[in-house]
């Protein structure tokens, strides 16, 4: 595959993009990255995904080397450069090169990485007919130990619960938090729909999703009432549509959860509407490339 990456103010071809394996983010997970999409031109919620980047670094104590604005234009200039007019974008920060002890003081210089590519539609044709997810026993990190809003290169509680997914041959991984909560998927954020509703989780125990606060305010738009609160195994087996969303995924449904069918075992009427005017809002708003 070419193309050019974006590595500490050069771009170089992607079979050339390298780093050091002393670098803390390969050898502890220690750095930050986010997930942002460009449609037809445009990136969509940049100014939300850099903000949420930084803050992501704020709380590691990660000092990103670029300002916000200078992040911004190179990643414009990124996708530019390999002329790119649907992509997805993914900005990564490491700690940088140390040594083989865990001391981020070690550690003088992050590394700031920027690969753009081609993207499609994660789930195929699964948004029409709607994915099977499957519970998992790997409960999500909680938050007094790693706070799952932190945007870190750490996905390791993530991979376990995709392992486990492929296991009993789900779509996608539905994960509780330590309290028995339902907290998200391995990359994306979980609503149900109950009696009209749209319920979502708080996100004290999944990330603070860019397409999720878009998916609530598209409902509130559209006369939804919105809740956020916490939700069991008994509320996501019962409710009348269950979807996902995040900036890889966009807004997909999900039809049947442990082997259980929810609601009519297709796409909801609110779930398909809410798909479509997110796909209206990505294709008119964003900042030009």
């Amino acid at each position: 595959m070419s193309g050019l990456i974006y590595i500490n103010g050069e771009f170089v071809p992607r079979e050339e993009a390298k780093i050091s394996i002393f670098d803390h983010g390969f050898l502890y997970g220690d750095g930050v990255f986010e997930g942002i999409r460009a449609y037809n031109g445009k990136v969509f919620k940049l100014n939300e995904h850099i903000d949420r980047l930084y803050k992501s670094a704020s709380a590691i104590c990660l000092k990103i080397p670029l300002s916000k604005e200078k992040m911004k234009a190179t990643i414009l200039e990124c996708l530019r450069k390999n002329d790119l007019k649907n992509a997805y974008i993914r900005p990564i920060v490491s700690r940088g090169i140390g040594d083989l002890g865990l001391d981020p003081r070690k550690c003088p210089k992050p590394n700031v990485i920027i690969i753009t590519q081609e993207w499609g539609a994660l789930y195929g044709d699964l948004y029409e007919k709607g994915l099977a997810a499957v519970t998992v026993g790997v409960r999500r990190n909680p938050p007094e130990s790693l706070p799952p809003n932190i945007k870190s290169l750490n996905y390791l509680n993530n991979i376990l619960a995709k392992l486990e997914a492929n296991e009993k041959e789900g779509d996608e991984a539905i994960m509780f938090d330590i309290h028995g909560h339902l907290s998200e998927g391995t990359g994306d954020n979980i609503f149900l729909v109950e009696n009209g509703r749209v319920i979502t989780p708080p996100t004290i125990n999944n990330l603070e999703g860019i397409t999720r606060a878009t998916v609530i305010d598209i409902a509130k738009k559209l006369g939804y009432v919105v809740e956020e609160k916490n939700c069991g195994l008994y509320d996501l087996y019962t409710a009348d549509e269950v979807f996902v969303t995040g900036t890889a995924a966009e807004v997909a449904p999900i039809t049947k959860i442990d082997g259980r069918v929810i609601g009519d075992g297709k796409p909801g009427r609110m779930t398909k509407q809410l798909m479509t005017e997110f796909k209206k809002l990505t294709e008119r708003n964003g900042t030009p490339i």
